[in-house]
């Protein structure tokens, strides 16, 4: 393919998981296309996050339901009229992980987890080799914090009652509904919410969807939230979270712009300026910030 109009060569974007399981093994898809072994992949549907697409690739290839973890290298290399680039994270399975129902076609026609020696050998490219090695070397058990903006709500200046009031623009509730599988990505469990309606409104698709409980605080609102008031919430809620094991599942924080700045202070993460409906997620361990992913949901 030829490059666009602009001059610029095309990006192909793709998405996907390096899937650990028990016992050091590792979840890898033969395709008969191209007779080649490699990680469950697959490209972005129009208007799809990549976060998203790396779950649904994943299950879609396998049978395997999986949740996120901590990013890894994107792959990028060259194609016919551009490159292709890969967003690859660690992953875990969430639920059964047995591959053994899995009905061969077209695409995939064998799927299977492999020991991790076995598993260099069996992948077709040296850099899914890379990849892999780089997945190991990941710390392990590793938690996931989602700092969250709330989406976009009725102008503060046209609004003529209390502020906590104010509530979602329509547009706001459609981005909502955009984060749903950006949050089921990262197989968030718990739900903590300013208690103003803009911001537990942000969270309410997700909290219908995954049928978690969706708690607020009034710590992350405006107007009740100070520097040592609202870092001491957050500290309990990284305690809490850290007390769990890893596969208890992420945590949502949601407040306003005011506010987050102290919360990204408390966790020695660079506050990046969310835009309504944009997050980050903070992966941690023991207290330490491993990463911090900035994803816009427009």
């Amino acid at each position: 393919m030829p490059p666009t109009s602009s001059g610029r060569e095309r990006e192909v974007v793709s998405a996907g998981g390096v899937v650990l399981g028990p016992g050091r093994t590792v979840l890898l898809v033969h395709r008969p296309k191209y007779d080649d072994w490699s990680f469950p992949k697959g490209k972005l549907d129009r208007g799809e996050h990549a976060t998203t697409a790396a779950v649904r690739e994943v299950e879609e290839e396998t049978g395997v339901r999986i949740r996120l973890g901590l990013p890894l290298t994107d792959q990028v290399y060259a194609i016919r009229g551009g490159t292709k680039r890969v967003h690859y994270w660690v992953a875990r399975p969430v639920g059964d992980p047995d591959v053994g129902g899995y009905q061969p076609n077209a695409e995939i026609d064998e799927v299977g987890w492999f020991p991790i020696d076995k598993a260099r050998k069996r992948l077709s490219y040296e850099f899914d080799v890379d990849t892999l090695d780089e997945a190991l070397d990941q710390p392990k058990k590793t938690r996931s914090l989602v700092i969250l903006r709330h989406s976009a709500a009725r102008s503060r200046k046209t609004w003529r009652h209390d502020d906590r009031d104010r509530p979602l623009l329509a547009a706001g509730r459609q981005q909502a509904t955009r984060l749903v599988p950006v949050l089921g990505a990262y197989d968030v469990r718990r739900l903590v919410s300013s208690t103003s309606v803009r911001c537990w409104q942000t969270l309410e698709p997700y909290a219908a969807a995954s049928g978690y409980k969706l708690r607020t605080d009034d710590l992350l609102s405006e107007e009740d939230a100070s520097r040592s008031r609202t870092r001491r919430l957050v500290a309990r809620l990284t305690d809490w979270l850290e007390e769990r094991p890893a596969s208890a599942g992420g945590l949502v924080v949601c407040s306003h712009r005011p506010v987050l700045p102290w919360v990204f202070d408390i966790l020695d993460v660079e506050d990046p300026g969310l835009a309504p409906g944009d997050l980050v997620v903070v992966h941690l361990r023991k207290g330490q910030v491993l990463a911090a992913e900035h994803h816009q949901v427009k």
